[in-house]
């Protein structure tokens, strides 16, 4: 399976930045990896009717655990597929912070995956469990709680402490924590790193073994350096 690297651009965005996908489309061509960029919900259908014949891949930050009905605020799985979303990105440290739950986090993925999207589900560990030596446990419970059931998904690997702090974990740390995850995971998903991946370390990065692709913030908002990321990824 392709690398898959995978721009999360938050709460970044506004109407024009549509025009983004062509832009991606043209500095990457015929790129070895398989690219995705999640932004905003509202942006969600407009770009993938844009992205339609590009290649690349539209998907959203998150969405409800449940069905249409009365949950004001919240967004459906089967109405972000419906506009286009193939991906989903679900347990983002940013989310898990404010609360949610690897139950919650579970929920959402089965719903995803039973509305025909593919969750990318967001696992990690903060500077204080690293330190303590429990990084590892700590993420096989995040799997063990919030990994659906059924059907395909991807997991990325974002170390807390390496998120928007200018900070990168090792390739030695990321080696060791992607061959712990795929022990507990098996054969399958692809394991994605997250943390301030940037074109001067993606290479870096991607290289290192059971590493399926990125997951990238800050650096995915401009197309060019995120199409350098794309061309440091590897061919299968």
């Amino acid at each position: 399976m392709p690398q898959l690297i995978a721009a999360n651009w938050k709460m970044n965005g506004r109407l024009d930045w549509v025009d983004k996908v062509g832009e991606l489309a043209a500095l990457t061509g015929e790129a070895v990896c398989e690219r995705l960029i999640c932004p905003p919900h509202p942006l969600v259908g407009a770009m993938a009717r844009a992205a339609q014949g590009s290649g690349i891949a539209i998907g959203a930050q998150d969405c409800s655990e449940h069905e249409a009905g009365a949950h004001t605020g919240e967004t459906e799985a089967a109405l972000l597929a419906a506009l286009g979303a193939r991906y989903v990105i679900l347990g983002h440290s940013e989310r898990r912070t404010g609360g949610e739950t690897d139950d919650r986090v579970k929920a959402k993925a089965e719903r995803a995956v039973g509305s025909g999207l593919r969750p990318l589900v967001c696992v990690g560990e903060s500077l204080a469990e690293r330190e303590a030596g429990t990084a590892i446990p700590v993420v096989e419970a995040q799997l063990s709680g919030s990994l659906p059931q059924q059907g395909d998904y991807d997991i990325a690997y974002e170390p807390v402490w390496a998120i928007g702090t200018g900070r990168t974990a090792t390739a030695r740390d990321v080696a060791e924590m992607h061959a712990a995850i795929r022990r507990h995971v098996g054969v399958g998903p692809r394991i994605l790193y997250g943390g301030s991946v940037k074109p001067d370390n993606a290479a870096l990065l991607l290289g290192v073994p059971e590493v399926g692709g990125a997951l990238v913030g800050g650096a995915s908002l401009e197309m060019e350096s995120f199409a350098q990321i794309v061309h440091a990824a590897k061919a299968d």
